[in-house]
C-alpha cells in the first residue's frame, strides 16, 4: 500500500539493450535523489534476458566497481509482470511465496532505461495500454529520437543542420559517389542504439566491411555519417511547467583526453578520460543558437518530459545537429544533470520535476 502523503514511484531499470549496465547505473543516482519523505520507490530491473525483477533499492549496489558495470540477474528478486489493463492498474509481483501482491497504486514510473526495448517506445506503449503514467517521450518521439535516420529527416525538415550521411539498410554497401561526398573519416554506427556502442571510426575505406559489421551486430540498419570537425556541445532541454514552451539548459562542451580519439563508450564512463567545460565558452549567438535549434527539435519530434541535444559547432560557427536522447544518462558523471546544475537546478529537484511533469501530464 502507498504510505499516505508520499508519492510511490516504479523505477525501471537494466533493460535487454548493450546500455543494460549504464542504465543500472543511472537508476542508482535517481533512486538517492529522491526524498523518501516524498516519495516511496519500487526498484524494478529488467535482466537483460527481459525478466523483470523487485530490485534492490540500494543505490551503492548500483555503481561502477572495478571498472565493472552493475547487471541486473534473475536471482536479483521475485519475478514481475506487467499487467496492460488499467482497470487493474499495474504491475503484478509474483512471489511463490506470498502470492500475487498488487503493485496497482504505484502513480507514476520512470523508466530509466537507455536503447533498444527501453527508449524506443517499447515500454511507454505498454505503460500507455496499462493507464500509467510516466516520466519522458511518448512513443512516437521515442522511436523518431531512436533511431538516428529518422531524427536527422525530422530535424533537418524543420531547418535545423544536420551533416553528411548515408542510410545503409540490409545487403547495402557505399558505392563510389557516396564515398566521395562523405570523404574521410567517417563514422559508422547502428542506427538504433546509444552510448556510442557499435560505432567505429573509419580513416580508410579498407576499414568499412568491418565496421558496418560491428554496427550490425546491434542493429541491421547502419549510419555512415562524414565527420564534422568541430567542438561538441551538449544541450538539456525540459518540457515546461505548466504547459509552458521547453526550456535549454546551459551549453555544456565536451573534451576528450587521455590518449581517447574520439568519445566512445570507454571515454564515457570508464576511464574518465573527458574533461568538461559547463558552461560552454561560445559566442553570445552561437550559444543562442544552440539553444534555439535544441529547443526546436524538442518540438519537431514531439517530445515531452526531456531530453539532451548533441551538436557539433565547427571553427566557422556553424552549427550541426548529432542526435537527440529522449532518456540521457543519469549516472555522476552524466552531461543532463550536470547542465541542469549549472543552470540552477539541482539534481533532486531535477528528478522531482521531472515525476511532477509526468503526474501533470496524465492529469494526476
Amino acid at each position: 500500500m502507498t504510505t499516505p502523503g508520499k508519492t510511490r514511484v516504479a523505477i525501471v531499470f537494466g533493460g535487454r539493450s548493450p546500455e543494460h549496465g549504464i542504465s543500472c547505473v543511472s537508476a542508482g543516482s535517481v533512486l538517492a535523489a529522491l526524498d523518501p519523505d516524498e516519495f516511496e520507490v519500487v526498484p524494478v530491473g529488467i535482466t537483460r534476458q527481459g525478466q523483470w525483477v523487485l530490485a534492490s533499492g540500494d543505490p551503492g549496489q548500483l555503481a561502477i566497481a572495478d571498472r565493472k558495470l552493475p547487471e541486473i540477474t534473475a536471482g536479483s528478486g521475485a519475478e514481475l509482470v506487467l499487467r496492460a489493463d488499467p482497470a487493474v492498474g499495474g504491475l503484478m509481483v509474483l512471489d511463490p511465496t506470498q502470492g500475487p501482491v498488487a503493485l496497482a497504486d504505484v502513480d507514476v514510473v520512470f523508466p530509466v532505461l537507455h536503447g533498444a526495448y527501453g527508449e524506443d517506445g517499447t515500454i511507454q506503449g505498454m505503460l500507455e495500454m496499462a493507464d500509467i503514467p510516466y516520466v519522458g517521450a511518448n512513443v512516437f518521439a521515442s522511436a523518431a529520437a531512436m533511431d538516428k535516420e529518422f531524427t536527422k529527416k525530422l530535424c533537418a525538415a524543420e531547418g535545423i543542420p544536420v551533416g553528411p550521411y548515408v542510410v545503409l539498410r540490409a545487403g547495402m554497401t557505399l558505392t563510389e559517389e557516396d564515398k566521395d561526398r562523405l570523404g574521410l573519416p567517417v563514422f559508422v554506427k547502428p542506427s538504433r542504439a546509444g552510448s556510442s556502442f557499435g560505432i567505429t571510426k573509419v580513416d580508410d575505406w579498407a576499414q568499412l566491411d568491418a565496421a558496418v559489421a560491428t554496427a550490425r551486430e546491434i542493429d541491421t540498419k547502419v549510419l555512415v555519417e562524414g565527420a564534422i570537425v568541430g567542438r561538441e556541445i551538449e544541450c538539456g532541454v525540459l518540457e515546461g511547467e505548466a504547459g509552458g514552451a521547453p526550456e535549454a539548459s546551459v551549453l555544456a562542451e565536451v573534451r576528450v583526453v587521455s590518449g581517447h580519439d574520439w568519445y566512445d563508450f570507454e571515454a564515457k564512463y570508464i576511464d574518465d578520460a573527458c574533461e568538461y567545460d559547463i558552461p560552454a565558452n561560445l559566442p553570445d549567438q552561437v550559444t543562442r543558437q544552440v539553444r534555439e535549434y535544441a529547443t526546436r527539435a524538442f518540438t519537431a519530434l514531439d517530445c515531452s518530459g526531456l531530453a539532451r541535444a548533441d551538436f557539433f559547432v565547427t571553427p566557422e560557427l556553424d552549427v550541426y545537429l548529432n542526435e537527440i536522447n529522449t532518456m540521457p544518462g543519469f549516472t555522476p558523471t552524466s552531461m543532463f544533470p550536470r547542465m541542469w546544475a549549472a543552470s540552477g537546478l539541482e539534481y533532486p529537484k531535477l528528478v522531482n520535476r521531472l515525476i511532477r511533469t509526468a503526474l501533470r501530464r496524465a492529469g494526476r
